[in-house]
């Protein structure tokens, strides 16, 4: 089965519809489908509802969907960084259905394990049990949630073999796994592409078996940091006080 396609149009080409559900993996701009998510943009699709852990930012990620209007609902845990969600939300414009973090991993996890609900005690009491299913064990009192299985995943891996066994790096890692788990249509797009043997089997976090189509990233890709935070170095302080510490 062929799964390398020359650029994220041509993967993408044939899967996307109006209004069909869409799992992006990343944390903030760590292991986003930057590219994968330009092609959406691009294709002018719409009515998109997107499970993501946040939105983006305002001219990257999510948030370039989010300009175009092409996102109809978010099933997200954190959103903040982004301006245009917040007028587009606040204007009744755009629906958001929020999770717990732990709970929006375990619902798209769940989706990936065929389960189709399970009992949380996250959320019990607050907004986020409105409308849903409680129920009492031993004692304690629970939330249902549905698990997410989604039309197509999108989802970032540092380096994959060329039948769709991935490795994912560091914080990267986050969402992505579970993620291309939980879809009937999985497209990655990778830093490194190897041929099959080359990975250590015991390194590959998702099997090839999920992955149906594979874009392999141009040289020079470069990553956004979307926050970068440093330390002053020892050189910028008082010399004494960092003999003492």
């Amino acid at each position: 089965m062929r799964k390398i396609y020359p650029d994220a149009r041509a993967a993408l080409e044939g899967v996307l519809r109006d209004g069909m559900l869409i799992h992006s993996g990343g944390f903030g701009l760590c292991g986003i489908p930057s590219v994968l998510i330009e092609a959406i943009r691009d294709s002018g699709v719409k009515d998109l509802t997107v499970v993501s852990n946040n939105a983006g930012v305002d001219d990257g990620g999510l948030g370039l969907l989010l300009q175009t209007r092409q996102i109809r609902k978010m099933i997200s845990s954190y959103v903040g960084e982004n301006a245009t969600f917040a007028k587009q939300f606040l204007a009744g414009e755009l629906e958001i259905e929020f999770n717990p973090q732990g709970t929006l991993a375990e619902r798209i996890r769940a989706g990936g394990a065929g389960i189709p609900a399970f009992f949380t005690r996250t959320g019990y009491g607050t907004a986020v049990a409105e409308g849903k299913e409680t129920r009492e064990f031993d004692g304690e009192h629970y939330v249902m949630e549905r698990g997410i299985m989604a039309d197509l995943a999108i989802i970032h891996a540092w380096k994959a073999d060329t039948e769709g066994n991935l490795v994912f790096r560091r914080t990267a890692r986050n969402f992505n796994p579970m993620m291309a788990t939980a879809a009937k249509m999985t497209i990655v797009q990778v830093e490194h592409l190897v041929e099959p043997g080359q990975l250590d089997p015991d390194h590959i976090h998702t099997p090839g078996i999920y992955v149906k189509r594979i874009v392999k990233l141009p040289e020079g890709y470069a990553k956004r940091i979307e926050q970068r935070t440093t330390r002053k170095r020892v050189t910028d302080v008082n010399p004494v006080a960092a003999n003492v510490a």
